[in-house]
């Protein structure tokens, strides 16, 4: 998906209310976009991907990625309606996004031109007040709480690993050359290994989703002030990308603004607004 997309809202059974909003840009220094965000916000799914590799073969492999992933796994949702257990819709993910490595490995495979080719991925499903995240590489879920901004994915990455052995500090990897080798890919090998991880979701919170495009342009704190200012999630968007654009945009810059707001308040102040 090249162009940014409306924010929309899906309400859960109990009265969580989510609304999505996606944003990708080119940034300032690359002539294509090898990003591709997508949503669906019947099943409270979203998915961002990064694609590598030369020719045009990168924007391939994240196109796949996603519409693969929203296609197959949204009609899964769909289809299993409300009732199905969180471990249900773990594993569902699971199989989908091993379909979608395998559909992106065998194009590799039969196009020379795609050779190599990969993405990384980050995908989240939003059930009752839970959050499956899905990861693989370096593109990262955030997550807003009252006033506390934190990661919670881990980069698969080399820099993060010299950063958990004590090799390296964080300010000293804020520099590294080594930043963007990840080493954990979507389509790059027949067998790949998502990380999956499950949270507790809370009224008020607001989750981003990005690729390095923006968290190796913009530091964390930065973030946060943006995602804090009262304005909704478009403009949130639009202040991210404008940000990392503006500190030089070396990348293509995608994210995903999932906000959690209480259904019975909107319900009311519609109530209110008809005179019931």
């Amino acid at each position: 998906m090249r162009a940014g997309k409306a924010a929309q809202a899906s309400k859960s059974k109990n009265n969580m209310n989510y609304k999505f909003c996606a944003k990708t840009d080119t940034g300032r220094t690359r002539d294509n976009n090898e990003d591709s965000v997508a949503y669906d916000e019947s099943t409270r799914l979203a998915v961002l991907a990064d694609g590598m590799g030369g020719y045009n073969a990168g924007e391939v492999a994240s196109g796949m990625a996603t519409a693969f992933i929203k296609s197959e796994l949204s009609r899964w949702l769909s289809e299993a309606g409300e009732s199905a257990k969180i471990r249900e819709v773990r594993r569902a993910l699971e199989i989908c996004v091993d379909n979608a490595n395998l559909s992106i490995y065998n194009a590799a495979n039969s196009n020379s031109h795609y050779s190599g080719m990969g993405t990384t991925l980050v995908v989240g499903v939003f059930r009752d007040d839970k959050l499956l995240v899905g990861h693989i590489g370096d593109s990262r879920c955030y997550r807003l709480r009252g006033g506390t901004f934190e990661q919670i994915t881990k980069d698969h990455s080399l820099l993060q690993e010299q950063i958990d052995a004590g090799l390296v500090t964080p300010e000293q990897a804020a520099n590294s050359s080594i930043r963007n080798l990840v080493t954990r890919a979507l389509g790059v090998e027949e067998i790949t290994l998502l990380e999956v991880n499950e949270y507790m979701v809370e009224l008020g919170d607001i989750y981003l989703m990005c690729s390095d495009g923006l968290s190796d342009m913009v530091d964390d704190a930065s973030i946060a002030r943006i995602a804090l200012e009262p304005v909704d999630l478009g403009d949130k968007a639009g202040l991210l990308i404008e940000a990392a654009n503006e500190r030089g945009g070396r990348d293509n810059i995608s994210v995903i603004l999932v906000e959690v707001t209480d259904a019975a308040e909107k319900k009311g102040l519609f109530a209110r607004l008809l005179g019931k």
